[in-house]
């Protein structure tokens, strides 16, 4: 059975559906009989859920971005 801590560094191949079958079955096993890794995976869903959620940033311009970057740091230096 795994170890709260193996859980632990599996849980995102696990939400994510990438384990084998042999290790979402120690998974599952150790779930079973951990309240607090269920409690932890349960989170785990919560926080992917929230962030899908929510809405996309628009992707800032990046060579504008740095032009003003640029500009600060000439204002800065002039001090």
């Amino acid at each position: 059975m795994l170890t709260c801590k193996e859980m632990v560094a599996r849980s995102s191949d696990y939400l994510d559906g990438e384990l084998t079958l042999g290790g979402r079955l120690l998974a599952r096993q150790h779930l079973l009989f951990c309240r607090n890794c269920r409690r932890f995976i349960k989170q785990m869903r919560l926080a992917q859920a929230a962030v899908r959620a929510l809405p996309e940033a628009p992707v800032p311009d990046a060579d504008a971005l740095a032009k003003d970057l640029a500009a600060q740091r000439r204002a800065q230096d002039k001090r």
